[in-house]
């Protein structure tokens, strides 16, 4: 037995109410259960409890045992003297406030088959706990649960974002354009193109941004892939116009040897990745506000769909010429930078706004994508659960690793429907 899963009992009220007497023999009778407390103090806060024939209001505190109260020096703290019931498995002491006045204990009572069904999931060996339920879960709970944790989803890839406009002084426009930049370097590069951004202000690249060139000619050189010698025209173009300007603006660069190109498919490498960057800060201005101002979907696709300059057809690295290719940013791409960049910050700039419109606008682009396609995902698929849209798929990951993996069966709504099916 556990406290978590006690907490989870008198959270939901899955317990015998017409057994509740205290430790002295006083009838319990529980008015409100009492709000969940996350912070530091009792477990829950403004309970209304009558407790014989007087009515209290305050907190109550859940433990194992009575004799955990002390073990946990509660009976010296202040901030537990408003506890008005102490709700225990096994009552086996008094226990008292700091003034030394006794707070009645009661043992709570329930349906065995609740905590066997929790220990059959806390036992399982399957990808996810709830897997054999899953083909009986209820198709509703499961897309009310998923919209729960979509919202939950979005609000940790914000988080980051968040951190961001600390440390740029609240300028979306240079949150927007690290975060973008980090997420064209998808995984694999993700690292070295943040540092890239880092170490090259955007205010640098609005003053050459109406020329590709130099567009180029900077990104290029701040991401130290021109200082090699390389029998290449324009590439030796690039090196000294990035010389140049490099001089101008006091830049230097980062490290060259950071990027990967191992295992990577040509049209990924860093180059082509560079270079299509380097289009889309041409083809933009105050791209952060278009984007915010922007209601459709397939509006801001376009924008993103983006080709790099004449060289780069002909090459995906400098000095090495290939057949001709034009190398736009794919459907699947634009897609992964809209779900990982673009729409978070759609919905974060609404909630610190308060602009609702922008929230749902969010989610709703979501619910108009593609389901991404991973390992997780295939897992849900293979276990019952398909992905019809990013909406859906984004849910599921969220799921994954906010809940199934750590075991919080407790904590989410698929669980709470397992642990209450035969205990009802």
């Amino acid at each position: 037995m556990t406290e978590s899963f006690l907490v989870h009992i008198w959270k939901y009220g899955l317990f015998d109410r017409n057994s509740l007497v205290t430790d002295t023999g006083e009838k319990v009778e529980v008015i409100t259960l009492g709000e969940a407390n996350s912070n530091s103090g009792p477990d829950f806060v403004n309970a209304k409890i009558r407790i014989g024939n007087t009515l209290w209001a305050g907190n109550v505190e859940i433990h194992l045992n009575a004799s955990d109260w002390k073990k946990h020096k509660h009976d010296e703290d202040k901030s537990y003297d408003n506890v008005i019931l102490h709700v225990v498995l096994n009552a086996d002491t008094p226990v008292m406030r700091s003034n030394s006045s006794r707070i009645p204990s009661v043992v709570l009572r329930f349906d065995p088959n609740l905590y066997r069904n929790y220990i059959n999931l806390m036992n399982s060996r399957t990808w996810v706990p709830c897997q054999s339920y899953i083909p009986k879960i209820d198709r509703f709970i499961l897309h009310t649960w998923l919209s729960s944790i979509l919202v939950e989803r979005l609000q940790s890839k914000t988080a980051r974002i968040d951190q961001l406009l600390d440390q740029f002084k609240n300028s979306w426009e240079d949150v927007f354009y690290v975060q973008l930049s980090r997420t064209f370097g998808f995984s694999i590069n993700a690292e070295p193109f943040e540092q890239l951004a880092r170490s090259l202000p955007l205010h640098c690249l609005a003053r050459h941004k109406n020329n590709l060139f130099q567009t180029e000619a900077l990104l290029f050189g701040q991401a130290g892939l021109l200082d090699k010698e390389i029998d290449d025209a324009y590439y030796q173009q690039l090196k000294a116009e990035y010389h140049y300007l490099a001089n101008k603006f006091g830049l230097k660069p980062v490290d060259h040897h950071q990027w990967k190109f191992l295992r990577l498919r040509p049209v990924n490498f860093p180059t082509i990745r560079i270079a299509q960057f380097a289009s889309l800060i041409h083809a933009s201005s105050g791209l952060f506000r278009k984007i915010i101002e922007t209601e459709s979907l397939n509006a801001i696709q376009n924008i993103f769909s983006v080709k790099t300059s004449a060289y780069w057809e002909t090459h995906y690295q400098f000095g090495i010429i290939t057949d001709k290719k034009i190398k736009t940013l794919g459907k699947e791409s634009v897609n992964i930078i809209l779900i990982n960049t673009v729409i978070p910050l759609i919905f974060l700039y609404g909630s610190k706004t308060g602009n609702e419109t922008l929230k749902a606008r969010a989610v709703d682009f979501l619910s108009h994508l593609p389901a991404e396609k991973n390992a997780v995902i295939k897992r849900w698929q293979m276990a019952g659960i398909s992905a019809e849209s990013a909406f859906d798929s984004q849910a599921l990951l969220q799921l994954h690793s906010g809940y199934c993996t750590k075991k919080q069966c407790l904590h989410c709504m698929i669980g709470n429907k397992i642990i209450t099916s035969k205990g009802e």
